[in-house]
């Protein structure tokens, strides 16, 4: 089956059924996600007194999967067949989740941080699973507006989810709140039934050395295209910047604009607002600008508000920040999706994804956790400014690449 007969003759990205279906299950997911990462957080801060090292712990939960798993999901997403694997993996956290609430029910607080540790794992199969089938599904010249859709919708969650998540838990619970998402997750993959049927042969025979074989396949993909090994540079040091960024956004609120630890929600709102605007705006021009372009663009205006946000101590100067960098963020969302999806054959696209997506989130976890030390030693201004620094060697590192076009053999790829 030619991918392209699902999709180029049709008339509207969203007459699309794959993504139709996809779109309602990740609205479906998201809804149970943010409702547990807020009923999580504030319940273990009740019962520990908020303390930082059982807090700390919530995302060692959810970062350490991808670490392990990120890369062996992505092998194997591309030897399953993805419509399966994606129902399998909701039904599995559906499972588990309701198993947890049974142990939470009779005692054990501690089996919480489960909730999010098993949710990650199964995820790094899931999420490549959707690349591969995104890929086979939606037509070259609309994969950025279908990147466009994705990025819109994880903005309204944005501004949405922490007040979703809050209100549920205040009003129901932990119990509640955990027993949300396992009937969300069940949902979901309900609504993946909707799915086409797989055409793509699975490659689950066992033959001796064939997974190991598999997985340094991916590396040795990456290494040999200039565009994804310059796309795993960025993706290091953007982690770098986000990490030290996100982790020290609370200090920016009360030692730079002198107000208190609540009002940081504003600008998480704000920043989600722009978000979802931003997200619209590339929508319409996607088209037209290739995906190496818009993570520049990105990644460069990232660099100058970073920097602004360090040194500024006027609260409308930093909500305009927030809102411009929001504005323009979806472009680094979206061009780095595009160009996985862009410059990796269709049979690869799981491993390509297992060995990037690692880089930016190892890299992100480090520099939180040299945040605080580096907080001791230098003032938020030049840790800012050493953030923004590397959001402009990230925009600088497309310069290379930034005329080379997807190979025609990725683009007319199709599953036999």
């Amino acid at each position: 089956m030619n991918r392209h007969d699902t999709s180029t003759n049709a008339p509207s990205l969203l007459r699309n059924r794959f993504l139709q279906t996809i779109l309602l299950s990740s609205v479906l997911l998201q809804i149970g996600i943010w409702v547990r990462n807020f009923a999580i957080l504030l319940y273990v801060a009740d019962r520990t007194n908020n303390d930082p090292y059982a807090i700390s712990l919530i995302s060692v939960a959810e970062f350490a999967p991808i670490f392990v798993f990120s890369f062996i999901g992505g092998t194997f997403a591309d030897r399953w067949k993805p419509k399966r694997t994606m129902i399998w993996c909701d039904l599995l956290s559906a499972v588990s989740v309701f198993v947890v609430l049974l142990t939470i029910h009779y005692g054990s607080w501690q089996s919480v941080y489960l909730v999010a540790f098993i949710s990650a794992i199964l995820s790094q199969f899931s999420q490549p699973s959707s690349m591969r089938l995104f890929k086979y599904h939606v037509s070259e010249e609309q994969l950025q507006q279908g990147m466009a859709l994705f990025q819109s919708l994880m903005a309204i969650f944005m501004v949405l989810g922490p007040m979703l998540g809050t209100f549920v838990y205040s009003t129901f619970g932990l119990e509640t709140s955990i027993a949300v998402m396992g009937v969300v997750f069940l949902l979901s993959a309900l609504v993946l039934i909707r799915l086409p049927e797989d055409d793509m042969k699975s490659q689950t025979a066992a033959v001796k050395g064939q997974f190991r074989k598999d997985f340094v396949e991916g590396f040795r993909y990456v290494w040999q295209s200039q565009v994804l090994r310059m796309l795993g540079l960025a993706f290091i040091l953007a982690g770098l910047a986000v990490g030290v960024a996100q982790a020290l956004n609370l200090f920016i609120v009360t030692e730079r604009l002198g107000r208190s630890e609540e009002f940081l929600q504003y600008l998480l709102m704000v920043n989600g607002a722009a978000m979802l605007i931003g997200g619209g705006i590339v929508a319409v021009f996607a088209k037209r600008v290739p995906p190496q372009v818009l993570l520049a663009i990105g990644m460069l205006a990232g660099a100058v508000c970073t920097t602004i946000v360090g040194y500024s101590t006027s609260v409308p100067v930093t909500l305009t920040v927030q809102f411009l960098n929001g504005l323009v963020f979806p472009c680094i969302h979206i061009g780095i999706s595009t160009m996985i999806l862009k410059w990796s054959h269709a049979s690869i696209v799981g491993r390509v994804n297992g060995v990037l997506n690692p880089m930016f989130v190892g890299m992100m976890v480090i520099s939180m956790s040299f945040a605080g030390a580096l907080k001791d030693a230098f003032s938020l201004s030049t840790i800012y400014s050493g953030a923004g620094l590397l959001f402009l060697l990230g925009s600088l590192v497309m310069v290379p690449i930034m005329n080379q076009k997807a190979p025609e053999h990725v683009l007319t790829a199709q599953e036999t």
